[in-house]
């Protein structure tokens, strides 16, 4: 299930991931086992856990988690009971002090601690002896929040973030993100595309002069890459800031990306996009934008519904691409991965090229540990 990148001699000549990455179900699992489970994926957004109790499922990486708010800490657990490991939370709700399995009444606080499972050992036998509460609790996802953004990582072995996202945040210091101010949601529901084409899609300037040239006014020459590390993207300079959020996006921009699924923007002078991009299957993503102002200020409802419209507006011009990319991946002739350009899409061979050491790494690991 391995997948390699065709070289070309020629340094003009790049080619891109194979599409079985995209379309094939044995490397979706592997996929989840590797590259959506060995770093810092992001999974949520903490100021819609407001009240102790409140409780979010969340189906990522073909694995169930449930999001706990618990006073001022949040934690992320596998949303599975330890009995017969029923999928405990089933919508986003307020639990109040108690998460409570419906198939046979076992129940956990919102630390994850086993409080009861009544008659387990029989007719009003609670506790039968042997039976250690504190080893049955819910299983626990190493967690880390960043501002509004919650990061977990599945197999805990994940470099500490601040030093795991470095890369991205240093690129940071010139906006005080602690006065980050929610202002609108745009939740795109299910896209019918893998989830690699749309980190791609946002973090290369190519196309914008086509797919977005009623909807923006950001020229291809004005634009430039960005690679370090785990961080890729792209960016733009424009000589008129349209600072009213008209009808045609035309503000100096960031496009940024940390490995795997993290995208945030930035947009002069006083905007920041980040979006959740939650994995499902190999040809399902769902997709939910996050705007808040900068400055601690308060978007009027005019202003609102204006940049709303617009990203709505340029959100669903990249949907019909990345579609459109997911169903060309079926054509044998897309078999070696189609190209890269050399110059605007080095963001996107960075994030390819972190997929592959990856899945690599993984499938390495897994040969010397058979021949031990």
């Amino acid at each position: 299930n391995l997948v390699k990148i065709k070289k070309s001699k020629n340094p003009n000549t790049i080619f891109g991931l194979p599409a079985k990455s995209y379309i094939d179900e044995d490397f979706w699992k592997q996929e989840c086992e590797t590259v959506l489970s060995n770093g810092w994926l992001f999974v949520g957004f903490s100021h819609e856990l407001k009240k102790s109790g409140d409780v979010i499922p969340v189906f990522i990486a073909n694995k169930p988690i449930v999001l706990v708010r618990n006073r001022d800490d949040i934690f992320a657990f596998h949303n599975v009971c330890s009995h017969r490991c029923l999928k405990l939370v089933n919508e986003k709700k307020n639990v109040g002090k108690i998460i409570r399995c419906p198939y046979h009444a076992w129940s956990y606080d919102l630390k994850g601690k086993l409080k009861a499972a009544p008659h387990v050992g029989g007719t009003n036998q609670h506790k039968p002896k042997g039976f250690n509460f504190s080893d049955h609790g819910l299983k626990s996802i190493k967690i880390h929040i960043w501002h509004d953004w919650i990061f977990i990582n599945f197999n805990g072995k994940a470099k500490k973030f601040e030093e795991y996202a470095k890369p991205l945040i240093k690129k940071f210091d010139d906006i005080d993100l602690t006065k980050l101010k929610y202002a609108t949601t745009l939740d795109f529901g299910k896209i019918n595309t893998n989830w690699k084409f749309l980190i791609e899609n946002f973090i290369e300037p190519y196309h914008v002069q086509f797919v977005h040239k009623t909807t923006t006014n950001q020229p291809l020459k004005d634009h430039y890459t960005v690679v370090d590390g785990m961080c890729y993207g792209s960016g733009v300079d424009v000589d008129e800031e349209d600072t009213n959020n008209s009808a045609a996006l035309s503000v100096t921009s960031k496009y940024l990306s940390l490995f795997p699924n993290f995208i945030i923007g930035t947009y002069f002078p006083n905007q920041i996009g980040v979006y959740l991009n939650i994995p499902i299957s190999p040809g399902i993503t769902s997709q939910k934008r996050i705007i808040y102002t900068t400055d601690g200020k308060a978007m009027s409802e005019k202003e609102i519904k204006m940049v709303k419209n617009i990203w709505w507006s340029v959100h669903k011009e990249d949907h019909e691409m990345c579609e459109r990319l997911q169903e060309g991946r079926y054509s044998p002739a897309a078999k070696e991965g189609g190209l890269l350009s050399p110059v605007w899409e080095k963001g996107v061979q960075a994030f390819q090229k972190l997929i592959v050491d990856a899945t690599m790494k993984s499938s390495k690991s897994i040969k010397r540990k058979k021949n031990v």
